[in-house]
């Protein structure tokens, strides 16, 4: 299959082709038909497997086919995403894929001014990407109108929620006319996304070309056991024996993510934090540094590092364990990309042993345990450890409690066949080691 056999304008395909993208994913391949005839869609997805491109193609088609009209113009087309990042990235995309077509794109978010933003909005927008919170900022100021939308995308929805932007959602969602398309993505289709869709979203179709929660088979899972005093030793000690590989670390909050890029940095790795307390100008830095290689660790939060496009990352380390199983899933999704190998290593107090047995089961797997010498924790990891007082209840930041746990498929390595098998009409889609001594096995804030 080809881009030209999916019905794209040829403006659009001349586009692809000077990004030398020629054959589309198994998640473009089965949305972009649907939305195309005009469809509500419910699109599967995990970051990395196309799903921007999934809805902008046919949302920048649908766009091109009508002439606005004379004088400033209203947004057509909304795409709400979770954080900044994201934003930035979707909009980037839609100018790229839009390259040959008269339309206009414009970003608002949080951490930058809103007089910029505001005469951008002025000056007229076919294409508005914005977070959640910042666009009730212009509503509540009649700065954006979103009587003329068209088309709608909630990308990236279950991290919307997990950031406790339903309410905003909800807002914005009644602000925009009755009669429109609407294309909403989700890593995972839970409770609360099937009552949106419910809710706000006419007889959708449902494309999910992997299985619910699934994990590349690319990853090699590993568990170093250590006391929560001597992790900061651990990680310094790893990443000084794999000298070139970049890393992506996770911390559980923003003054530790903070506190531990300085120790890093004082220790001789040249390391950048990201996380919410951040200006966009300054998480944008960071993330540019990491890309360029500057910097070769990316200390960040789980909200921050949602959405985040690092090509070709070998290695995620857990500082901390995530609070809820499933962020483990959206933290490894960093690496094992497209079919690379990739490593998601965990540093695990004894006092998170409630924690890893969470994972454990979610990922119906047992991660390899692997002591370092030197590091043996003071006490064993027993996995009947309780839960931590804010483990295992809501999200950090967030307003829901986990999910039931449900039965998760795991496909072949490239099998793209697995779905979900309830709810809206469904369309079906067609390990590494590590080197040297380690050979083996707001309410969400507004962003």
């Amino acid at each position: 299959m080809t881009f030209e056999t999916l019905g794209l304008s040829p403006a659009l395909l001349r586009a692809l082709a000077e990004n030398n993208y020629t054959t589309p994913t198994p998640i473009q391949a089965e949305a972009i038909p649907l939305a195309l005839a005009g469809h509500d869609l419910l699109g599967g997805a995990q970051t990395g497997t196309g799903k921007t491109a999934a809805f902008s193609l046919p949302l920048l088609q649908r766009l091109s086919k009508l002439t606005p009209p004379n004088g400033a113009r209203k947004p057509r087309a909304l795409v709400l995403t979770p954080t900044r990042e994201l934003a930035v990235q979707v909009a980037d995309s839609l100018k790229t894929y839009g390259r040959h077509l008269r339309l206009n794109v414009t970003t608002i978010y949080g951490g930058a001014g809103m007089g910029p933003q505001m005469d951008n909005l002025r000056r007229g927008v076919d294409i508005l990407v914005a977070t959640p919170g910042r666009l009730i900022d212009h509503l509540e100021r009649g700065t954006a109108k979103l009587d003329e939308i068209e088309v709608l995308v909630l990308d990236e929805a279950d991290r919307m929620l997990d950031m406790g932007f339903l309410p905003a959602i909800k807002r914005i969602l009644n602000r925009v006319p009755k009669e429109r398309q609407t294309l909403l993505f989700s890593a995972t289709f839970e409770d609360q996304i099937k009552a949106l869709a419910l809710e706000f979203m006419r007889n959708p179709q449902q494309v999910q070309v992997t299985a619910k929660n699934t994990i590349a088979e690319t990853i090699v899972h590993r568990a170093h056991p250590v006391d929560g005093s001597r992790k900061r030793d651990l990680l310094i000690d790893i990443l000084s024996k794999r000298h070139t590989d970049q890393v992506l670390v996770f911390g559980k909050t923003k003054h530790g993510c903070n506190r531990l890029a300085e120790q890093l940095e004082t220790a001789g790795l040249k390391a950048v934090a990201i996380h919410g307390n951040k200006s966009q100008a300054q998480r944008q830095k960071a993330l540019n540094l990491f890309k360029a290689g500057k910097a070769r660790v990316l200390v960040a939060t789980d909200v921050a590092a949602r959405g985040l496009d690092i090509p070709n990352l070998p290695l995620v380390i857990n500082h901390d364990l995530p609070m809820v199983a499933e962020d483990y899933i959206h933290r490894i999704g960093r690496t094992g990309r497209a079919g690379a190998q990739g490593e998601a290593l965990s540093l695990v107090s004894p006092e998170e042993g409630g924690l890893l047995r969470q994972i454990q089961r979610m990922l119906k797997v047992d991660l390899v345990m692997d002591t370092i010498e030197g590091f043996a924790p003071s006490k064993p990891i027993r996995l009947d450890t309780p839960i931590p007082k804010n483990g295992g209840g809501q999200r950090q930041g967030g307003h829901r409690p986990p999910s039931k746990p449900a039965h998760r498929a795991h496909g072949k390595p490239g099998d793209r066949g697995a779905h979900a098998h309830a709810g809206p009409k469904q369309h079906r889609s067609g390990q590494g080691a590590y080197a040297g001594a380690y050979a083996g096995s707001r309410r969400g804030t507004r962003a």
